[in-house]
């Protein structure tokens, strides 16, 4: 592909749908430094600052998903809808993209659908192990569909269906390597174990609440903490930074670090999560976010769950977390258990394998 191309990306909303669509670019750029890209996003939301800070061009379209209560928002979404598709169709016709890629998320539907009016080239990427309705729609006209779980032609053609894995941050591929830098970093004793806590960029009210009763407890059993807040929460918890073992941020910026210091995790189950620690092959207990479209993250988790390569606790059962951790920690067995199925899950070249489908949909 060492040409001058035109790559159109459309993904957005959250991290988890962002990062990959930047991920799959930079392979592409790697590939082909002549190539042209654009973005098209949500106005309004993290991808109209993300990938403008990764170096690309975006474009912001007025859309949002239906609300679950009647609100003013859902009043305007006819409204959102028509113009979104207008706008996508502006950018298409300026831009003349050889093809179209999507990663999820509100801006995705309407750039996607109409490159497959005018019969350009798309690839949706999903990432979840039950896909949302609007990359269901569009799977029915995409050439290629990337998915990350096995079973999704319950959901998709089977003949457009390729396995890559979700693409995950190549410095993950060395963080066993990393262990006493990160614990450098990070102010944590070399004699004790470390526990990771993840709730994503925003934060997790109750996965915070939860470590905020059993810190004293956790610190009791010769464990450090390293808990990431989320900007939502950070100051309303930071005063536990001040106990010995207990290291509170708001935001880690090296979670290649984060993820080498650690000897279990604690972690919500976003798609680009799952695939990180599927990688970083540690002890994962999975608090899934009921809050979320689909309950993605439930199936997420118990995808893995299912193949003995992680704990799951909803959040309806949190009363369990004591018993469950201390059965955890105190069972070497298990840790190489959940270490060593959750590693045979990983799909570490999937920014690679999704970017060759993707040159395969490029005329020569």
């Amino acid at each position: 592909m060492k040409r001058s191309v035109n790559i159109l990306i459309s993904g957005g909303g959250t991290g988890g749908h962002i990062y990959p669509a930047i991920a799959i670019a930079n392979e592409l750029k790697k590939r082909n430094p002549e190539a042209n890209f654009l973005f098209v996003g949500a106005k309004d939301r993290m991808e109209m600052e993300k990938v403008p800070q990764a170096g690309y061009k975006i474009k912001g379209l007025w859309v949002s998903g239906l609300q679950r209560k009647l609100t003013l928002k859902n009043l305007l979404f006819p409204c959102k809808v028509i113009s979104s598709l207008w706008k996508a169709n502006a950018i298409i016709k300026d831009f003349k993209p050889d093809v179209v890629i999507g990663t999820g998320g509100f801006a995705s539907g309407p750039t996607l659908q109409m490159a497959n009016r005018k019969g350009i080239p798309t690839l949706v990427q999903e990432q979840n192990s039950f896909p949302g309705i609007t990359n269901k729609m569009l799977s029915k006209k995409a050439k290629k569909i990337c998915v990350a779980y096995d079973g999704l032609e319950r959901f998709f053609p089977a003949e457009k269906i390729i396995k890559t894995g979700n693409p995950v941050r190549q410095d993950l591929l060395e963080v066993l390597q990393k262990r006493d830098e990160a614990l450098k970093v990070f102010e944590l004793s070399n004699q004790k174990k470390v526990l990771l806590i993840l709730g994503g960029s925003l934060g997790a009210r109750s996965v915070n609440k939860l470590l905020s009763k059993n810190v004293e407890w956790i610190v009791s059993k010769n464990i450090q903490l390293l808990w990431q807040t989320g900007k939502f929460y950070y100051d309303e918890y930071k005063h536990f930074d001040k106990l010995e073992g207990v290291k509170v941020m708001q935001f880690i910026n090296t979670m290649d670090l984060a993820y080498a210091a650690a000897d279990y995790i604690i972690s919500r189950a976003g798609a680009s999560s799952v695939s990180e620690l599927c990688i970083v092959g540690k002890p994962v207990i999975f608090i899934p976010s009921p809050n979320v479209s689909e309950d993605h993250q439930t199936k997420n988790a118990r995808a893995i769950v299912d193949k003995d390569a992680a704990i799951l606790i909803k959040e309806s059962e949190l009363e369990t977390f004591r018993v469950v951790f201390e059965s955890l920690i105190s069972d070497e067995n298990k840790q190489l258990e959940l270490s060593k199925n959750i590693k045979k899950l990983a799909l570490p070249k999937a920014t690679e394998h999704i970017a060759d489908e993707v040159e395969k949909l490029i005329v020569k």
